[in-house]
């Protein structure tokens, strides 16, 4: 006799055609320096624009990255998306290569980036983003120090 394959309770359903998406988030820290100094203009433009952040022996932060993933329940396991991929996906894609770095020298997909929060959020989007094969990158929170954080939603939204 074949064997049955069990019935599960699926999602219920909140609209006709099945659950709207819902984004799961998954949240990593590293330790890192960096300094904040463009070559393009002179040691007091830089002193005057990041302040003691230009500081030429570096300065460092204990970041804490948050990544969303939005997208519809699994019908057969109810993800939206392994959290355990996607804690592999951020141990590979973010804090293997920059935890207890300077990301101004030690981080390739870096080199020539001046590491302000905004560009590392920039950053981290390109280097999660084709890893992320179901559902789809919704979100990168970058926190540098508890009470200051950026948000990049990707390279289609709008920035206002």
């Amino acid at each position: 006799m074949p064997k049955r394959r069990p019935v599960a309770k699926r999602a219920a359903a909140a609209a006709p055609g099945g659950p709207g998406p819902v984004r799961v988030t998954r949240r990593v820290h590293f330790n890192a320096a960096h300094r904040l100094y463009n070559p393009a203009f002179g040691k007091d433009w830089n002193r005057r624009q990041y302040g003691p952040c230009a500081n030429p022996n570096s300065h460092g932060h204990n970041y804490v990255v948050e990544v969303t993933v939005s997208g519809r329940p699994d019908p057969d396991s109810g993800f939206t998306f392994d959290l355990g991929k996607l804690k592999r996906i951020l141990q590979r894609s973010v804090v293997d290569p920059c935890d207890h770095r300077n990301l101004n020298e030690d981080v390739p997909f870096l080199k020539g980036v001046i590491p302000t929060a905004e560009n590392l959020a920039v950053a981290f989007w390109a280097e999660i983003a084709p890893r992320i094969r179901t559902g789809r990158l919704h979100c990168v929170r970058l926190y540098e120090t508890p009470r200051n954080f950026v948000e990049y939603f990707g390279p289609e939204t709008d920035p206002e």
